[in-house]
């Protein structure tokens, strides 16, 4: 049973709704029977990459408020982070255009691995503070999780993936993508945003049980958990 995640490489929500899935998967008896595929999605597609100013202050100079006010509105969702396990650090964190790592990610993706290069760019941006736009970096973290370097290079080098970063974007609209994470399960169930871990238990567990059923239409799980959208709420 295939399980498509719509995420940025930004959206603190994408990294905590990653956990939970995991966690679900790692209790459910038929966890090597599902197929996970990562779909891009670009909160800010017009991003402009800024290695000399941090998330923090990005989000400061938007709002207009000082850094001890944008450090306050990011303590829920650090808070969130840490209960899964997560550490994240927006005083590190880089602005950054996610399209490069959204292409980097399908390259991984199409030699088996999409995950790990997924967890790789999250723990970069979240913990880490390295630049998820810079090609040397973006090298280097696929070198990390095994792919071929010259292979990924010519990645980097051209536009290879991007029609399927576009058509990525293009199937979230079809699908009714309104923030990230969305999590859909056998093209029938959805979960929208980091919802609580009994939904995510009890999705798998249904959507499992009916994915032979070729009903149509998409049912969402739960009311709307945490996530980020393209207004820039999280």
């Amino acid at each position: 049973m295939k399980i498509e995640i719509w995420s940025d490489i930004v959206c603190p929500f994408c990294y905590i709704g990653k956990r939970k899935l995991e966690k679900a998967l790692a209790k459910f008896p038929n966890k090597e029977a599902i197929e996970i595929e990562w779909k891009s999605f670009q909160l800010n597609p017009e991003e402009k990459t800024n290695p000399n100013i941090s998330t923090l202050e990005n989000l400061a100079n938007n709002k207009g408020w000082s850094m001890d006010q944008a450090r306050e509105a990011t303590k829920y969702v650090t808070e969130a982070a840490a209960n899964e396990g997560l550490t994240f650090d927006f005083d590190k964190a880089v602005v950054a255009n996610t399209l490069n790592g959204h292409r980097l990610i399908h390259f991984a993706q199409s030699v088996g691995k999409g995950s790990a290069m997924k967890e790789r760019l999250l723990k970069a941006y979240f913990t880490d503070g390295l630049n998820v736009d810079d090609p040397h970096t973006l090298l280097k973290l696929a070198e990390e999780i095994g792919l071929d370097a010259e292979k990924t290079q010519e990645v980097l080098n051209s536009e290879q993936y991007l029609e399927e970063v576009n058509q990525d974007i293009y199937e979230s609209r079809l699908v009714g993508v309104r923030g990230v994470p969305f999590f859909v399960l056998d093209r029938k169930y959805g979960i929208s945003g980091a919802q609580p871990d009994e939904v995510f238990d009890e999705t798998i567990s249904k959507a499992w049980a009916e994915f032979t059923s070729k009903d149509s239409g998409l049912i969402v799980k739960g009311n709307e958990g945490d996530s980020c959208d393209i207004d820039g709420n999280c």
